[in-house]
């Protein structure tokens, strides 16, 4: 009888330290869970905000209506040879100041924001408004030109 009782003692043993082995090899084996990739091609951090004032070009158009106004105007004064000369000058005064006028309407200001990608690469977006972030906040670029404040 004893023969029986420790066979059974010691398959009881090796059954309970295998189960203890599998259980112990089960937890360490089991993979951690896999961090969710932030691959983000077009964030990043805003390096510089620029205000820039383009000046516009003049056509031509603003130079003849200021030349004719300017004519007419300078016609208005004056009588015989000061009549003419008041209308020459006139005319090329009106010329200037309406091609000023002309470059001074089409110029453009805007504002040209560096942002520096988290892979190292430079990208630019102008906007209209002055925007609302500054140097240093972490951005995304949405549709290649706008931006989005990301949480730091």
């Amino acid at each position: 009888m004893n023969r029986y009782i420790i066979p059974g003692f010691a398959a009881i043993v090796l059954a309970c330290s295998a189960h203890t082995a599998l259980a112990q090899g089960a937890s360490n084996a089991t993979p951690a869970a896999a961090k969710p990739a932030t691959n983000c091609t077009t964030c990043g951090t805003i390096e510089s905000i620029r205000y820039v004032e383009e000046k516009g070009k003049g056509s031509g158009a603003g130079a003849v209506v200021g030349g004719v106004a300017g004519g007419v105007i300078g016609h208005q004064f004056g009588s015989g040879r000061g009549n003419t000369v008041s209308t020459i000058a006139g005319a090329g005064v009106g010329a200037l100041a309406g091609n000023a006028v002309e470059k001074d309407v089409k110029k453009k200001s805007y504002y040209v924001v560096t942002v520096r990608l988290d892979n190292g690469n430079k990208q630019s977006v102008s906007q209209t408004a002055k925007p609302a972030m500054k140097e240093g906040d972490r951005v995304k670029i949405v549709d290649g030109n706008r931006l989005a404040l990301l949480a730091n």
